[in-house]
């Protein structure tokens, strides 16, 4: 869908039984297969702030004859497929491993292989449903390095976490790299660059036939936060993925394999970041599962007053149950325990079906 045209936001969002009732009765439709539901369409014509915008019940406009809308809805609407073998009917966490000695989340502990095994060992113990290793550094400012340094850092790691029956991804926007990764044993492709880094990474994709998550970033990791400037944040956004999952298409990866990323915290200010969370309800038009890595980034701490990242564990997860509350199929984040443990909570409290309690088997009375 080009800048300027009619963009879908769906609002009004339900949980568990209010979920279910209104689903019975055709007032709400759902948010793909997340357990979410929704009564409204922000409809939006051209951009947030001048464009004309119009509130419509979701029902109402399900019945609509005009093609382009029902087809929107129900790209919005429609289940999203299993993802290197992971339902997405349930929210999905990804632990990240940085095997770079200048990661701005974590100092580089995780630099060498065997610090970073055992770390990807740990986060899929906690609750990681897939470990994303990455061999570049991509925080602000940072430096490139070179292919055959990037692939020294992670192809053992790789290899020996896929061995342990681990889901792995590899974070690479090289196709070197990515093919040596999946050659090791990863099921995931995570390009910051949504395959425009390397003219070959595409087809290493097509060829693999494996997932992809296209993200997306302005400019290049060191330069990015110079300043970023958008016509609208969420427009733009929205419509360079859209642009990148057709390029996808056309280079042959299946739709059904490709992810979606707003990319927040790469080339946008902490205000443009706050609003792409805001607004995640209208990536679901892109039809394809949306990833979501707010983890530690800098606009939590902007929020909060927590200068050292690695202390930003408790926003990460208000970010984390921010996105899943708008519907989003997978996480990126450092602090996996967490995450999960907050997320089981929200989830048994908002009534989605898992009606377990484990409290008597640790020996709580209260």
């Amino acid at each position: 869908m080009p800048a300027g045209d009619t963009y879908l936001r769906p609002v009004g969002l339900l949980y568990g039984d209010a979920a279910r009732l209104a689903a019975t009765d055709k007032s709400a439709l759902p948010l793909t297969n997340s357990g979410v539901s929704f009564t409204h369409f922000d409809i939006i014509s051209g951009s947030r702030e001048s464009g004309a915008r119009q509130l419509v019940a979701a029902g109402d406009l399900a019945k609509s004859s005009d093609q382009l809308v029902r087809q929107l809805i129900g790209r919005i609407t429609m289940p999203r497929g299993d993802l290197a073998g992971l339902s997405l009917a349930r929210h999905r966490l990804m632990g990240i491993v940085n095997v770079t000695p200048d990661s701005f989340s974590d100092g580089g502990r995780f630099a060498s292989g065997k610090n970073a095994i055992r770390q990807g060992r740990l986060l899929a113990a906690e609750g990681a449903d897939i470990v994303d290793i990455g061999g570049e550094s991509t925080r602000p400012g940072a430096e490139i390095v070179s292919e055959q340094e990037e692939h020294d850092r992670v192809n053992h790691v790789v290899e020996t976490l896929s061995d342990e029956n681990i889901c792995v991804s590899v974070d690479s926007r090289r196709a070197g790299v990515m093919r040596a990764a999946l050659d090791a044993g990863a099921r995931i492709i995570n390009d910051i660059s949504a395959l425009e880094f390397d003219s070959k990474s595409a087809s290493v994709v097509a060829e693999a036939g494996c997932p992809v998550v296209l993200m997306h970033v302005k400019g290049e990791p060191r330069t990015m936060q110079d300043n970023p400037q958008y016509d609208d944040v969420v427009m733009d956004v929205y419509d360079y993925l859209e642009k990148r999952i057709e390029a996808a298409v056309t280079a042959g990866i299946d739709r059904s394999k490709i992810v979606a990323d707003p990319g927040i915290g790469f080339g946008k200010t902490f205000a443009q970041n706050l609003e792409l969370l805001e607004y995640l309800t209208l990536f679901h038009m892109l039809g394809v599962p949306i990833l979501v890595g707010a983890s530690r980034k800098g606009f939590i701490g902007a929020v909060t007053g927590v200068s050292d990242a690695s202390k930003r564990a408790a926003g990460s997860v208000g970010a984390a149950l921010a996105s899943v509350m708008q519907g989003v199929q997978i996480l990126r984040v450092h602090d996996v325990a967490e995450t999960d443990q907050a997320l089981k909570v929200w989830r048994r409290a908002s009534g989605f079906g898992d009606k377990s309690v484990v409290g008597e088997s640790i020996g709580d009375t209260v």
